[in-house]
């Protein structure tokens, strides 16, 4: 079997995971800064060590950790708002240019008045009248309105990205979920969000992290792609055998009974018209259900027997996302030079009452495509973004506990 080691030291207790441009933006299931960063010091190939590649890139962490340490890197996630803030957080921008900007809006703040805003169209956001009130919906308007006003056009980003984080807070989603909750209607009557200071905060926030990141990474060359890695990895965006590393941490199962990565973006993605803001988490890794397995791994059989005798339609739930997830592995084994690093932050959920060993399953697979197993490193999840049970039947108040362990496989090709 695969060697786990238990190293407490990865644990980071007391770190600040908000460094740099990591503060930038709330996202599910954030795989730290600190884990990324120590990866790269403590596992980069030697020699040459120059491209690094995540394929599951979500908020943009390990791209933002490799421009720290003068790296070159390529990510991608089929989530519009993954893509946006990954963008923003590595990008280098004139600071001076956007304070100015900053300060032109706040000028205009205090004359904000509701005949100012034309645009009362709200059909791209569904039932946005039991999401919203219609004072926080005119006061977001007004704030896109001034986005487009007094900034340049390849800064509007980086205000969208504060919007975005203020898009979800001034809606009736309860706090601490990633799905979509309602709060209840006692909270709703009571509920008098401050969308402008809210983005004013958030702007001031993202631009303290900019000056950090600036003055400590190097302008590395960051490529940011919307692939799926379980279907292609398009030759023109990322070579055969040309990455160095991999560091990234996938989703640990499809999105609809783990984490809901396409209902917590819903609210930014709706928002901006993104491309398929309705229906993201079909789209992602086991969304499309399948009848068959489709992999040739044996080190998770026993758990997997175990969860179809229970219940079959949970057993092909799970065969589909390791159905994509086994593609997506084999796929990015491709890209990986010889003597190239693969590290994969994975967790082992429980189904059923069932722990499956994904990390048995990662290290088998890369395997079976030709990399080496080196060592699993076991770490206890003490700062990560995730909620300690999951709702995997879309039930109210039906919770399961989610893990409390990361287990982070190191391979070499």
């Amino acid at each position: 079997m695969y060697r786990r080691e238990i190293d407490d030291r990865w644990s980071f207790r007391e770190a600040n995971t908000k460094e740099y441009t990591h503060c930038f933006h709330s996202y599910p299931a954030m795989m730290i800064p600190q884990v990324a960063r120590t990866l790269i010091q403590e596992f980069r190939p030697q020699g040459k060590c120059d491209l690094l590649f995540d394929p599951y890139m979500g908020s943009g962490t390990s791209l933002v950790e490799a421009s720290l340490a003068n790296m070159d890197s390529v990510g991608t996630d089929l989530n519009p708002l993954a893509q946006l803030m990954a963008k923003v957080k590595t990008t280098f921008y004139d600071v001076k240019e956007l304070e100015d900007e900053f300060s032109e809006i706040q000028l205009r703040l205090p004359f904000f008045s509701y005949e100012e805003v034309e645009d009362r169209n709200f059909d791209r956001i569904s039932n946005y009248t039991y999401w919203y009130s219609e004072d926080s919906l005119i006061r977001l308007t007004y704030l896109s309105t001034l986005i487009r006003q007094c900034c340049a056009a390849n800064n509007r980003d980086f205000f969208n990205v504060a919007l975005s984080e203020v898009v979800r807070e001034v809606s009736f989603t309860r706090n601490g979920e990633f799905k979509r909750f309602r709060m209840p209607e006692d909270k709703v009557r009571e509920f008098r969000p401050d969308a402008f200071g809210l983005f004013e905060s958030k702007v001031h926030r993202n631009l303290k992290g900019l000056r950090e990141f600036e003055g400590a990474a190097s302008k590395a060359s960051v490529h940011i792609g919307g692939f799926d890695s379980s279907v292609a990895i398009p030759r023109e965006f990322v070579r055969k055998e040309s990455i160095d590393m991999v560091v990234t941490s996938p989703p640990y199962g499809d999105s609809r009974t783990t984490v809901a990565y396409g209902q917590f973006s819903r609210w930014a993605n709706e928002w901006f018209s993104f491309e398929n803001a309705r229906n993201l988490d079909s789209l992602l890794m086991g969304g499309r259900k399948c009848r068959q397995k489709a992999f040739l791994i044996e080190t998770i059989d026993k758990e997997l027997n175990q969860i179809h005798d229970m219940d079959v339609a949970r057993y092909y739930e799970v065969v589909s996302f390791l159905n994509d997830y086994w593609n997506s592995i084999r796929n990015v084994a491709d890209t990986v030079r010889k003597g190239g690093t693969v590290c994969y932050v994975v967790g082992n959920r429980n189904v059923k009452g069932v722990q499956i060993p994904l990390d048995y399953f990662t290290a088998e697979t890369f395997e079976r495509c030709g990399l080496r197993h080196i060592v699993t490193l076991v770490r206890e999840i003490p700062n990560k973004r995730m909620p300690s049970k999951t709702s995997p039947t879309n039930v109210s108040g039906a919770k399961v506990d989610t893990m409390n362990n990361e287990y982070i496989v190191i391979l070499k090709k």
